[in-house]
């Protein structure tokens, strides 16, 4: 019988060099073709530039059912995520960003523990986090087992999340009906829309565990990427932006739709 878990990985791409390819994307693919449990389907939720368009369609993702869906709408990390999973074929979801990886055990551990635990909606890995050289940076989602943090140890909770915001939902593996249930992404929510989201789950009474193994490895700001430019770019979040956005966050979980939202600075 083949061991395989009824999940599909949401991949939203929107630009990528043919360095990107060859450093980053290859590497996250392999860490799903290698899983010890086959997934249902990795949906590409991708911008129709013309080299990324070229590369994806003369990539080799081997035995893995992939389906690729064009986004010619403004390019969007949580909108893009959100027409995944929307678009998606299981009953489970998980989000891979392009430069991630998996371990390989990941799934089949997803899998074990969702049997076992038939009430928890949502399953968090242990991710390390390694900076753009590959050097160790430190490890996330482990709070929920420090105590005086998690108020339920292995378990994400409301108020523990009103007082610690360090968690990450890319490697996380949960069901689909939570999106429609209490709605995906905000797209309104600059820097700080991961934590609105979990935030969203607990205030629902969402039960999230996290499963104590390594499962994902992240690389923490890479250039280019979300939090890097938040942080780097162009027009950098300043600290009092920042404390603005996690403010924003505590006051929108009470809210399934996107709110116009605009950082007034002070004066």
């Amino acid at each position: 019988m083949e061991n395989k878990f009824n999940v599909s990985v949401i991949l939203p791409i929107k630009t990528a060099t043919a360095k990107d390819f060859d450093e980053y994307f290859s590497k996250a693919i392999n860490s799903l073709i290698d899983q010890n449990c086959k997934i249902n389907e990795l949906v590409i939720v991708h911008t129709t530039e013309e080299l990324l368009t070229n590369k994806l369609n003369s990539f080799d993702f081997k035995d893995i059912n992939v389906v690729k869906l064009a986004w010619d709408n403004e390019p969007s990390f949580t909108k893009q995520v959100n027409h995944g999973i929307l678009n998606c074929n299981s009953e489970w979801v998980s989000i891979l960003e392009f430069d991630d990886e998996y371990s390989k055990i990941w799934f089949k551990n997803a899998k074990k523990y969702s049997e076992i635990y038939p009430e928890v909606s949502a399953f968090l890995p242990i991710v390390v986090d390694i900076d753009d050289k590959g050097v160790f940076a430190g490890f996330t989602n482990e709070a929920t087992f420090a105590v005086n943090i998690s108020q339920e140890i292995g378990y994400l909770t409301n108020d523990t999340l009103m007082s610690y915001q360090n968690f990450q939902t890319s490697g996380m593996v949960f069901k689909k009906s939570l999106i429609s249930d209490f709605g995906g992404f905000k797209d309104n929510i600059k820097l700080t829309f991961v934590y609105e989201f979990l935030l969203r789950l607990t205030y629902n009474s969402v039960s999230i565990m996290t499963i104590p193994k390594l499962g994902y490895k992240h690389i923490n700001l890479r250039e280019g990427s979300i939090f890097w430019n938040y942080k780097f770019g162009n027009n950098p979040l300043s600290e009092n932006e920042v404390k603005f956005w996690i403010e924003s966050a505590k006051k929108e979980h009470f809210f399934v739709d996107d709110r116009q939202i605009k950082y007034e600075p002070e004066i």
